[in-house]
């Protein structure tokens, strides 16, 4: 079955940064669309930034472009969420999905936790 797992959150200081890392298994990786979307306390899921299969195209959202960057290996089936400049708006669990950015984000990892103090 499909599964991804999310590593490299953690806390840091404002105007730092953070490489996210989601390893990925069950599905035909390079051909697949895939979606970074985070969640704030109280908050509902929101779109960052997605890449389509084989990296042809990303997207970003007005929030973060400029700042994030996403890649992917497809020999190691791995999303990647580069981060920098980071503010504290962008303190959130961090998780992949398996789509695009305008799916139901539905089938994503446990999250990582990604904190950033002022």
């Amino acid at each position: 079955q499909v599964q991804l797992v999310e590593s490299g959150g953690g806390l840091v200081q404002a105007g730092g940064s953070l490489t996210l890392s989601c390893v990925t298994s069950g599905f035909i990786f390079s051909a697949a669309t895939m979606t970074w979307v985070r969640q704030a306390p109280g908050k509902g899921l929101e779109w960052v930034s997605s890449i389509s299969g084989y990296g042809i195209t990303t997207e970003y959202s007005n929030s973060v472009k400029g700042r994030f960057t996403v890649s992917r290996a497809n020999d190691a089936k791995t999303v990647y969420l580069q981060m920098n400049s980071l503010k504290p708006e962008d303190t959130a669990v961090y998780y992949c999905t398996k789509g695009s950015s305008t799916g139901d984000y539905s089938i994503r990892g446990q999250g990582t936790q990604v904190t950033v103090s002022s």
